[in-house]
């Protein structure tokens, strides 16, 4: 054999031995990446499947394959690919409902979510409970939560609220982006025009949530009445579909102090994907998210931090995050290029929402001997608008 016929077979060789270790590599990382997922289920703290469910069908599940739905950033065959283990399915009506119809609206789709997970036992279970979660689990099923995304929806009223958590929602984000008679949103803090936060009805709203075991939920709210609830609040709370103010520096996301709030709280702040409050431009890639998660994990400590991904409830998605299959390669891109150990990668996927929640029950279990349902009324001045309402006293 000549000379430069060795070279030419040494340099397949090395080629054919560079591809094998790169695959064997790659194979190893997603191995690991599908290996740490099946060890705790990774929970997603908001997802607006419902709305689609009634912009696109009007809420008829006969009309729609729920196993491949192209429409939507969401399906049974791409939760499966992302590996989710537990999703709180958003609950919301636009603000255009308050002082009208907002509480059926918001009834519908608490209907819907019941309907769709009866319809797919196979897939889905409805649950209540953070052991709930990990039951659902460990039956390879999509523990199905409900939140409840905007206070416009119990209409100022407590029993509204306890009738929607005896219906299985487990959050209230206490605003969208309107205020209610009670509390203050984020879009105060553009004009600053915040001032109070929360009224005194509003602490109460926080305080029965806390009795019931509902999560007080902060996105969407204005800072101010982020600080009220946090200083109410006997129970962790939550920022659902938050990310840091820091890096991209909109109403939406989490100043410094409050993060420092909320780790003295013992609460968690669940990064959100929406390109705006990502990157603070329609465009933005997994590496951005990953900078707002690692923001988070190292400005208040990786206990204090989740996944909230906004599916459906935004138009546009990061570069490799363009729907609820992307979650493994968020988890081994934060294993591969962000030095997270698996460990903490548990922590951020479901175990650190598992603690909150937890707690959140054990105010609730604490709070039931000394406390009674909370009787408070609005009047006809303090709703602001009565045109709907036959009793305003």
């Amino acid at each position: 054999m000549t000379g430069e016929a060795v070279d030419h077979w040494y340099v397949l060789l090395l080629f054919v031995s560079v591809a094998s270790l790169t695959a064997v590599k790659s194979a190893s990382v997603e191995t690991r990446q599908d290996d740490l997922l099946a060890t705790v289920p990774l929970t997603d703290g908001h997802n607006d499947w419902p709305d689609k469910m009634f912009d696109l069908a009007r809420y008829q599940l006969d009309q729609l394959d729920l196993y491949s739905w192209s429409e939507t950033q969401t399906d049974i065959n791409r939760l499966r690919q992302g590996q989710v283990g537990a999703q709180f399915w958003a609950v919301y009506t636009s603000c255009s409902t308050q002082y009208s119809d907002a509480v059926r609206a918001c009834l519908d789709q608490v209907d819907v979510i019941h309907r769709f997970v009866a319809k797919y036992p196979e897939a889905f279970r409805l649950v209540t409970t953070a052991d709930g979660i990990v039951s659902a689990f460990n039956a390879s099923l999509v523990g199905s939560l409900i939140g409840i995304e905007g206070g416009h929806c119990i209409d100022s009223s407590l029993a509204t609220l306890r009738m929607f958590y005896d219906l299985g929602v487990r959050y209230l984000t206490l605003t969208h982006n309107c205020d209610t008679p009670w509390a203050e949103n984020n879009k105060r803090d553009d004009t600053n025009s915040s001032f109070i936060g929360l009224t005194d009805f509003g602490k109460d709203v926080v305080r029965e949530m806390n009795r019931l075991g509902m999560l007080v939920d902060l996105s969407h709210v204005s800072k101010a009445t982020m600080v009220a609830a946090l200083q109410t609040s006997q129970a962790p709370v939550i920022f659902s579909h938050s990310s840091a103010y820091e890096l991209c520096p909109k109403s939406r996301n989490v100043q410094n102090d409050v993060l420092n709030m909320t780790k003295a709280n013992g609460g968690i702040v669940m990064a959100n994907f929406y390109p705006p409050f990502v990157s603070c431009s329609d465009f933005a890639t997994m590496s951005d998210v990953a900078d707002h998660i690692d923001y988070i994990k190292n400005y208040i400590g990786v206990d204090y931090v989740g996944i909230g991904g906004d599916f459906n409830g935004i138009e546009i998605t990061p570069v490799g995050l363009e729907d609820s299959s992307k979650y493994p390669d968020l988890i081994g891109y934060l294993r591969t290029d962000r030095g997270w150990s698996d460990a903490d990668l548990r922590k951020l996927a479901g175990e650190n929402f598992l603690r909150v929640f937890r707690a959140v029950e054990q105010v609730s279990r604490d709070l039931a001997a000394t406390m009674t349902p909370l009787e408070t009324r609005l009047t006809g001045q303090q709703l602001g608008n009565t045109t709907c309402r036959s009793i305003t006293d």
